[in-house]
């Protein structure tokens, strides 16, 4: 009996029934069968080595794909459970999943877990990995698959099991003595993992991510399709680590966060003016491209985030208070406010598009175990926007939204941007039709920008689709931060009309907006990303005077004057310390520019420049220095 397999481009190939997606790699060629790691079937993905008995379409998948990664770092999980088991039998396996970079399993033990412990585990995993056990999917039927894990004394998965439906078939699989529930697919041996992976730290976990179950411990590391490609992230991970906005944001003084005010932040007077700077930018910006800026209340009655559907979609992640036998919220986002602003007064199609902007404070009851420096947390500012339109000006705003977004990112030194169009989920409000024009729109603008972008189905927010805007940092990590949304339901739930041309009352359309996202947030990706040495337009305090001795104090008294007239943000050290002293400590401050001023420089009228990372010191008339780097950053150089 023979079968036929299509392949990708269209080729269709006869193979005697049975055959396995190894073998028809194979007889493609040897290096694709070395490469491949599991096989689409049909759009669904199937082990290499499961038997394909009849007709179908197929696409190999290869170490080096997306896909493929992911096969990698699942089966580097399993591998980790079974050296786990191995060294420590008591231990409790209950979910391993792959993730971005890597993946983690979390571990049922009373005895913590050691660094020592960690090395060991690795070690033990490249030897299951050199012992190339073959990996085999067995189907079992549920009833038999909790007795067998409850009889091991794995209980966590066995309620897994028991939470799935009794006449389902469950898939298990068998890696020497270590058998595993999952639903694949898996690499056909242990070796095929080869060496590219490595485990990288200890972490607590709650069961199935709630605080009210048992704690777990959770063991996370990283896989790639080799060495190589390890060997770069780790390098890559090492500056992270180097550029840690937590570190800096103390180091350089710029803010702190403390238990009495979790998922809040403290900033002081350096990390203000970063924040100040970057607020004010964003405000110009919004004027100069037809933005009124608004502000809205924090606290308002919960009954406008039920007719607005926050409450019945973010109820959980709300803070909420009673007074007065009234319930309130404290606002986790500000479009609702932004349509009562609408609300007031008539508005006429001649009205649009009208363009509301807010630095809006908002607060989020994020779990205090997603918590992360000024990356996650509590309470936050989003530099939000609203633009309230008809459908017709749709793809005109959000091509001014793009071209707008492109300015910002450039002038933080940001220059790869990827875009993703994310669509309607499951759970939704608004009918069909307006969710087919909506995401219409989006897709045209972005075509018509000459963009190329990725689809993100079911990930829209419930009220309409979405563009999402990431960015790619120096160091090649990527952060979502700009969105695109448009809402055909959010203004007619909360009663916004316009007067059309005709004299019929309509509802606009509403674009949500924002590019920075969370300030906070964003301010610690620009921490990162400039590893604290801000732009000279960025930086918190951009010329430090030091003097060299004493008799040249009232001369740097005098230049901090004209710096600061200059608009400049410059202070003086008048300490007596040896210059040298002075300049290294500045350094690491990371300060664009020290102005060491001796006697000759207070006889001379000049400044011995010292920037940032350069050894070299000039001497210049100070209205040179002024002009010069006055002029870098009004260009807001990099």
């Amino acid at each position: 009996m023979s079968i036929n397999i299509t392949f990708p481009d269209g080729n269709v190939q006869a193979f005697d029934a049975p055959v396995t997606g190894l073998q028809v790699a194979e007889h493609i060629s040897s290096g694709l069968r070395r490469n491949a790691v599991a096989i689409v079937v049909n759009d669904q993905q199937w082990d290499l080595t499961r038997p394909i008995t009849e007709d179908v379409q197929i696409e190999i998948v290869t170490r080096d794909s997306d896909a493929g990664l992911e096969v990698l770092r699942h089966d580097a999980a399993h591998v980790l459970a079974e050296a786990v088991k191995e060294l420590f039998p008591e231990t409790q396996v209950t979910i391993g999943p792959a993730i971005d970079d890597g993946f983690y399993y979390d571990f049922a033990r009373e005895t913590a877990f050691t660094p020592e412990d960690l090395d060991a585990i690795e070690l033990r995993m490249r030897e299951i990995v050199k012992r190339n056990e073959s990996i085999e999917r067995e189907v079992w039927q549920r009833d038999q698959a909790i007795e067998y894990f409850k009889g091991i004394g794995e209980v966590y998965k066995a309620e897994i099991i028991a939470d799935l439906p009794a006449d389902e078939e469950i898939t298990v699989y068998r890696q020497g003595e270590f058998l595993d529930l999952c639903r694949g697919p898996h690499l056909p041996s242990t070796g095929v993992l080869r060496d590219g992976f490595k485990l990288t730290k200890l972490a607590g976990a709650y069961w199935r991510g709630d605080s009210n179950n048992e704690q777990l411990q959770r063991i996370y590391g990283t896989a790639w399709p080799d060495k190589k490609q390890l060997k770069a992230y780790l390098r890559r991970m090492e500056e992270a680590e180097k550029r840690d906005h937590r570190k800096l944001g103390k180091s350089l003084d710029l803010f702190h966060i403390q238990d009495e005010a979790p998922g809040s932040v403290f900033w002081h007077p350096k990390g203000w003016a970063l924040y100040q700077t970057v607020q004010a930018y964003m405000g110009e910006q919004q004027y100069q491209r037809g933005y009124q800026e608004i502000k809205t209340p924090q606290i308002l009655d919960i009954s406008l985030w039920e007719k607005s559907g926050h409450a019945d979609k973010f109820g959980d992640d709300m803070f909420t208070l009673s007074t007065d036998d009234r319930n309130y919220a404290v606002k986790p986002m500000n479009c609702p406010c932004h349509v009562q602003v609408y609300n007031q007064g008539l508005k006429s199609y001649r009205d649009l598009p009208l363009r509301l902007a807010e630095f809006g404070s908002c607060h989020r009851n994020e779990m205090s175990g997603a918590l992360h420096g000024i990356m996650r947390v509590r309470s936050f500012v989003q530099d939000d926007g609203h633009i309230f339109c008809t459908e017709d000006q749709i793809q005109s705003e959000v091509s001014a939204f793009i071209d707008f977004l492109h300015d910002v990112y450039r002038a933080f030194g940001f220059e790869e941007i990827i875009y993703k169009l994310s669509t309607r989920p499951e759970q939704r409000v608004g009918d069909d039709a307006d969710w087919d024009r909506a995401e219409q729109a989006l897709e045209q603008a972005l075509n018509d920008n000459g963009l190329e972008w990725e689809l993100q189905p079911g990930e829209g927010a419930f009220y309409g689709p979405k563009i999402e805007f990431s960015l790619k940092d120096c160091i090649g990590r990527v952060w979502q931060c700009g969105t695109m949304q448009v809402d055909f339901s959010t203004p007619g739930r909360l009663g916004a009309e316009y007067i059309a041309e005709d004299g019929s009352k309509q509802v606009p359309v509403m674009l949500h907006r924002a590019i920075l996202g969370s300030i906070e947030r964003f301010l610690g990706i620009l921490i990162e990303q400039h590893a604290g040495a801000m732009p000279a337009w960025l930086a918190p305090q951009q010329v430090m005077v030091a003097t060299i001795v004493t008799d040249a104090n009232d001369y740097a008294n005098d230049v901090v004057a004209a710096l600061k007239s200059a608009g400049m943000r410059a202070e003086a050290d008048l300490r007596n310390e040896k210059i040298g002293y002075k300049v290294r400590e500045h350094s690491l401050q990371k300060i664009p520019a020290i102005l060491c001023i001796g006697q000759r420089e207070a006889e001379e009228g000049t400044v011995a420049v010292r920037r940032f990372g350069s050894k070299e010191q000039n001497v210049m008339p100070l209205e040179e220095f002024i002009d010069s780097f006055g002029q870098e950053i009004l260009d807001k150089a990099q």
